[in-house]
């Protein structure tokens, strides 16, 4: 096994800024995004997607209520040091997160803390830089929900690969689509050539786990699309809160802390 290792950055949200196994580096970098362009993110602001690793807590779409764009914890300075920082979101959560290397393989501990009861949606949300030939690969035929889709404000249940007439676990060539799709697994791997990057990832029973599949194929943004893969491991079965069956959010524990971890080799 190729030893993974994974580097973040503190200062702008904790993001996570390489996951390089050996010669490749697997995280995907938004050649339309300056460094300076992602430092001037603030609390608030439109989401600016300069690729690499960003934690989305309390949502991922964000909400009505609170409007934070892929949440509030990826546009804040975080306290502590690489392998164990924390933040605050404005709402009062704190989000941990510790990370080691063992073996090769990257694992994240993290520690979501608030009022009891309080519902959540915290995705890891990774994008990665494979050729138009790379797959995935995912254990049974778990259910998918398509986001916005056939159209804005719906969503189409099925179920793992086909969707809706989609191969999901193709992930090119560029078609002019773009597809968020909530996948009902904790694990999956991407296959593309001789290199594979496997995730897993868990919490404590009763906790909805998932992961969020952006497969852009220069489908988005309007006027100057391009392609970027999206693989998020997630707590939580929806994309926002608002508005979301009560089996589709993770939630504060009575001790006032959830837990839960993800693991990543390649």
């Amino acid at each position: 096994m190729t030893e993974l290792r994974a580097e973040t950055d503190l200062a702008l949200g904790g993001r996570w800024t390489s996951l390089r196994a050996g010669e490749r580096e697997w995280l995907w970098r938004n050649p339309a995004v300056s460094v300076a362009d992602r430092a001037r993110a603030r609390p608030g602001a439109a989401f600016v997607d300069a690729g690499g690793g960003e934690e989305c807590l309390p949502s991922v779409n964000g909400d009505a209520a609170d409007g934070h764009d892929h949440g509030d914890v990826w546009c804040r300075p975080w306290v502590g040091e690489p392998g164990d920082a924390a933040v605050r979101t404005a709402a009062g959560l704190t989000l941990r997160r510790r990370l080691s290397h063992e073996r090769g393989v990257v694992r994240a501990d993290y520690e979501i803390s608030g009022r009891s009861g309080e519902p959540f949606v915290h995705a890891v949300h990774l994008l990665l830089d494979v050729s138009p030939d790379a797959t995935l690969a995912v254990e049974g035929s778990p259910a998918v929900t398509l986001q916005e889709h056939p159209r804005a404000g719906r969503a189409t249940r099925s179920t793992w690969p086909d969707a809706a007439g989609m191969r999901l676990d193709r992930l090119g060539p560029d078609d002019g689509t773009a597809t968020g799709a909530v996948v009902a697994s904790d694990a999956v791997e991407i296959h593309d050539g001789d290199h594979t990057l496997r995730l897993r990832w868990g919490a404590q029973p009763g906790t909805p786990t998932s992961f969020l599949l952006w497969r852009n194929l220069g489908g988005w943004p309007a006027g100057a699309p391009y392609r970027s893969i999206g693989i998020e491991p997630m707590m939580g079965a929806t994309t926002t809160v608002a508005g979301a069956g009560p089996d589709e959010v993770a939630r504060i524990g009575p001790d006032g802390v959830l837990a839960w971890w993800l693991e990543i080799s390649g």
